[in-house]
């Protein structure tokens, strides 16, 4: 019963890495392959962010930059045999969504956009009743488009859109169980998957058709569950992601202006923690809280973030073989500082935030 508790806490920690560090919406969790039997579940989290800044030296506002985003996602675990376990886990890990609204700001009439969905495939051997290791494959599609005024890059602004694109990539893992006590430790790598996104850039002189590689980042996922009581579950997680080897660099814009279109400096860890309790044979409850730490140094203005604190609660409700989770998180981002034009112009974000409201339905079958 304690498991119904642990299903509040993962739809909260869902919701709560839609804002993680550069453009990570989802933490690739494979929590769906330690459910018991023939397991199904669809999930869906919608975010309102509220981001703005303003232009350093003038003070012009930029407006609210990032529109509200939803995402989805849908897992299957299957027994195979007595000691081997099956899973397939949809989800989108990745993307972006921004559009900077008329005004004097200098980055006005900037947009990008990207979409990633990924396909996951597990399997997972038993050992004994404690030790169990597991390995994947993933197959991810990534597309991606940017559009930036003269105001950014003069005289005649730039545009580059890139096709949907297909990548494979891999994750291993192992994890430590005792059954009796509700623990469970897994830790899992992810590799990083790399796309040629076949692009179309303009920088004032004409479509131009090029190649631009697109890598997402390797990724260490460290999750955890254990009983504190008959009724009452601690959970969490760390997570590792090397985003300081991540860029978007199309070609035509290298030429151009010499840097990539977005990058980060530093790698992120990601820190959540989180209480469930049941409260009777068909409620349970929890809350949890994560935390990224913020690093300082410049900020893309595509991802103008640095850092975030959220804290969030979530019900269950369990009927025989189903369960309905709903959660709700709000999210401080934390400050941030832009630049662009060469270092002429500025941004300083300060004072945003985001709230989003997560839910998964799951059947035991």
């Amino acid at each position: 019963m304690i498991r119904i508790s642990a299903a509040a806490g993962a739809v909260i920690l869902a919701a709560n890495s839609v804002l993680a560090g550069g453009i990570e919406r989802t933490t690739q969790s494979i929590a769906p392959l330690f459910e018991r039997g023939k397991y199904v579940e669809f999930s869906f989290a919608s975010v309102k962010p509220s981001i703005s800044g303003v232009e350093g030296g003038t003070a012009d506002p930029s407006g609210d930059v990032v529109p509200s985003h939803s995402l989805f996602g849908v897992a299957l675990k299957m027994p195979l045999t007595e000691n081997i376990d099956a899973a397939f886990i949809l989800d989108q890990p990745f993307g972006a969504d921004i559009t900077y609204p008329a005004s004097a700001y200098y980055m006005a009439g900037s947009t990008a956009t990207l979409n990633s969905t990924a396909y996951t495939g597990i399997v997972k051997y038993r050992f004994n009743k404690n030790f169990s290791a597991y390995a994947g494959l993933r197959a991810q599609t990534m597309s991606a488009d940017i559009t930036l005024p003269g105001t950014v890059i003069p005289p005649s602004g730039y545009t580059a859109t890139g096709a949907q694109e297909l990548g494979f990539g891999y994750l291993v893992g192992a994890a430590y169980e005792r059954p009796e006590m509700a623990l469970r430790v897994s830790l899992t790598y992810n590799s990083e998957i790399s796309h040629d996104v076949a692009t179309v850039e303009d920088i004032g002189f004409g479509p131009t058709s090029t190649t631009t590689d697109i890598t997402t980042p390797q990724s260490l996922n460290l999750e955890f569950q254990t009983g504190l009581n008959k009724k009452t579950l601690l959970f969490g997680g760390v997570r590792w992601v090397e985003w300081s080897k991540f860029a978007i660099s199309p070609p035509v814009y290298i030429t151009n202006v010499g840097s990539p279109i977005v990058s980060y400096a530093d790698d992120r860890i990601t820190y959540s923690l989180g209480v469930g309790r049941r409260l009777n044979e068909h409620w349970s409850v929890a809350g949890s809280a994560s935390y990224e730490e913020t690093l300082g140094g410049v900020s893309s203005n595509l991802s103008p973030a640095d850092g975030k604190a959220t804290v969030g609660v979530g019900v269950t409700y369990t009927q025989d073989a189903m369960k309905i989770t709903a959660g709700v998180s709000h999210t401080w981002i934390g400050d941030a500082n832009t630049s662009g034009g060469g270092g002429a112009f500025t941004g300083t974000w300060t004072g945003n935030s985001a709230t989003a409201f997560g839910m998964r339905i799951a059947f035991n079958f």
